[in-house]
């Protein structure tokens, strides 16, 4: 399957603004994913809402989690 080559250019600008206008965030997932996720490792989020309280969730990361990042990894080489 191919990948339309004017949603790849898309994609990669929409990343360029984001990082652009959040510096650190690709920074911070660089340096958290660069060495790999281990399975059994516990990611939080957690979104604060001007005026409402502070929701987080988290996740255990699975076998199948590593799976789908590899799978986003070798598409991002592709583009």
């Amino acid at each position: 399957m191919g990948l339309n080559p004017l949603m790849l250019m898309k994609l990669a600008e929409m990343r360029r603004r984001f990082a652009g206008n959040h510096p650190k965030v690709p920074a911070f997932l660089k340096a958290v994913l660069g060495s790999g996720l281990p399975e059994g490792t516990v990611l939080e989020l957690t979104v604060t809402k001007p005026g409402e309280v502070p929701v987080t969730a988290n996740m255990k990361v699975t076998a199948d989690d590593i799976k789908l990042l590899q799978d986003i990894r070798s598409l991002q080489e592709e583009a």
